[in-house]
């Protein structure tokens, strides 16, 4: 087993795509930057690690992830700060997360102190594609497949483990319009609606692009089995202020442990806000929303960081949030979260992984 301190081999690209790149007209997700991190899983252990020019993948058609969908994703960011360096933020609480993700998909855990330093290693050695903005950021896309070639319903017994990352500004360009979805189901007790897995997201396209075709960026799920409770909002964790009270629903296993959504809830108690993770009804939202006590409501994601929701829609009736500028706690919470990652003000909580 590879432990900390093992060299990366590295293997950089004689041509870098980056003076062709327009870093300030980036569209999220679509531009990659030159290197990626990568890693087998063979004969029960991990092979040597390597940096190499990012590129396109080879695998048989009985690859058995193309089948059976054994996968796993993460996603954090590297970011500027302003006195120049580059940081990784909370990268140990993705690797806790995607670990636990495996230990539920029958995959192999990462050496959580390799897997730091591949981070490091690959922001560094793509430290230059990270745009200059308020905005701006690396986004970074840790994912590991079984890649096994074999036709058969069971574990994969080798595994293929990629870091590629990719410069990104902002995932919204403007407030989001959500629908209650009281019909299709993202997770049920006892299923991987808490894992970080391919299966979890392609089960929410059908629902999600029925939203959207009615003009709706993304739709609140709905606990599967009696769809009165609030679970989490596409690709993002849901707050709501209701009375000066920030409310999220709480961790029950079907839904995704963010880390936003736990920097959030800390980062808000330690600003004197009363916070509530528990179980909350589509009618409590939609009772606060008709009689005016819903001040904001807003996503939370890595991609998204904190996206404004403007309105709920639950039926025939569609609620009208207040403007952003109004949201005083959302605001507050959102602004105080940019400012720790960007370094403005102290770290208090340690977050931010340097990238010498």
């Amino acid at each position: 087993m590879i432990t900390t301190g093992q060299k990366i081999a590295t293997q950089r690209t004689q041509r870098s795509r980056l003076p062709e790149t327009d870093l300030d007209n980036v569209k999220f997700g679509r531009v990659f930057s030159d290197h990626m991190f990568v890693m087998d899983y063979q004969g029960g252990s991990w092979n040597a690690p390597s940096i190499v020019p990012f590129r396109d993948l080879e695998m048989s058609p009985a690859t058995l992830v193309l089948h059976y969908s054994q996968t796993i994703f993460e996603g954090l960011k590297a970011y500027r700060t302003a006195d120049g360096s580059v940081k990784l933020f909370r990268p140990q609480a993705n690797i806790a997360r995607m670990n636990r993700s495996a230990e539920r998909m029958c995959m192999p855990t990462l050496p959580e102190g390799l897997f730091l330093d591949a981070l490091v290693e690959l922001v560094k050695v793509d430290r230059e594609w990270i745009p200059q903005g308020e905005d701006a950021a690396l986004y970074i896309r840790p994912f590991m497949y079984a890649s096994d070639e074999y036709i058969g319903v069971k574990p994969s017994d080798g595994y293929k483990f990629i870091i590629f990352t990719c410069p990104v500004r902002g995932y919204y360009n403007e407030p989001v319009r959500v629908r209650i979805e009281t019909e299709y189901s993202r997770a049920f007790p006892g299923g991987t609606g808490e894992a970080k897995c391919g299966g979890n997201y392609a089960g929410g396209l059908y629902p999600a692009k029925m939203g959207q075709d009615r003009g709706y960026h993304q739709l609140i799920w709905t606990d599967g089995l009696t769809h009165k409770y609030v679970e989490e909002s596409g690709t993002m964790n849901v707050f709501f202020n209701i009375d000066g009270t920030l409310v999220t629903p709480g961790l029950d296993g079907t839904i995704l442990r963010g880390v936003t959504r736990d920097s959030i809830i800390r980062i808000a108690k330690d600003e004197g806000i009363r916070v509530e993770e528990r179980q909350v009804s589509v009618e409590e939202i939609v009772v606060a929303a008709r009689n005016g006590r819903m001040r904001s409501a807003f996503g939370a994601g890595t991609a998204a960081t904190i996206a404004h929701i403007a309105s709920i829609t639950f039926g025939d009736e569609e609620f009208t949030l207040p403007e952003i500028a109004q949201r005083e706690l959302a605001n507050k919470v959102g602004q105080r979260l940019d400012d720790i990652r960007r370094g403005n003000v102290t770290d208090p909580y340690a977050w931010m992984v340097p990238v010498a």
